[in-house]
């Protein structure tokens, strides 16, 4: 009997032992979840693309068409919009930034779309892309986007020259009616 009630004691201790270790296991596992949501998340306070009143730095690329576009052809109002194939949130805003650059004054020539990533990936945006804006192709951290301090997608910038007038993540976020 004395044999029994020892088991029966050590099963218990173990049980509570098995206890104490699932609850450290779970807490640990929400300390991680925080830690990755956070993660993927800019703070507020940094933009995701150039702010309002900041300069473009000096950049020289070319479009898909060949055509040499730098810091130095920026003139009037310029509609800059910057997408990376595989961003849910490009996917949306793509054909909202064709429709908004389609009305923009000046038309394609004023319109400058950024698609970050390979031939292959990029090839559907790029054929989207192109009726409405002059297109570059470049890698991540490509000379257009680091000009404009890109640090997340999609990100849409409207230029007075080489200075950013209004930016951000969202075509609506830019005026409904631009001035040329």
């Amino acid at each position: 009997m004395a044999a029994l009630t020892a088991a029966v004691v050590l099963v218990g201790l173990l049980g509570v032992v098995n206890l104490l270790f699932s609850f450290g296991i779970i807490r640990r596992l929400s300390e991680h979840t925080e830690l990755l949501d956070g993660f993927g998340r800019r703070p507020a306070s940094e933009p995701i693309v150039l702010e309002a009143g900041r300069a473009v730095a000096d950049f020289d690329a070319r479009t898909v068409d060949g055509a040499r576009v730098s810091r130095d052809d920026l003139a009037g109002t310029t509609l800059v919009g910057v997408f990376s194939p595989g961003c849910a949130a490009c996917e949306v805003q793509l054909d909202e930034f064709v429709a908004y650059a389609r009305t923009h004054p000046g038309g394609r020539r004023q319109a400058l779309a950024v698609v970050v990533g390979s031939e292959a990936e990029s090839a559907s945006y790029v054929e989207r892309l192109a009726a409405a804006a002059q297109v570059v192709r470049e890698p991540v951290d490509g000379p257009v986007s680091e000009s404009l301090a890109v640090r997340g997608f999609p990100a849409f910038v409207l230029l007075d020259g080489d200075i950013a007038r209004v930016s951000g993540s969202a075509v609506g976020e830019l005026p409904a009616a631009v001035a040329g």
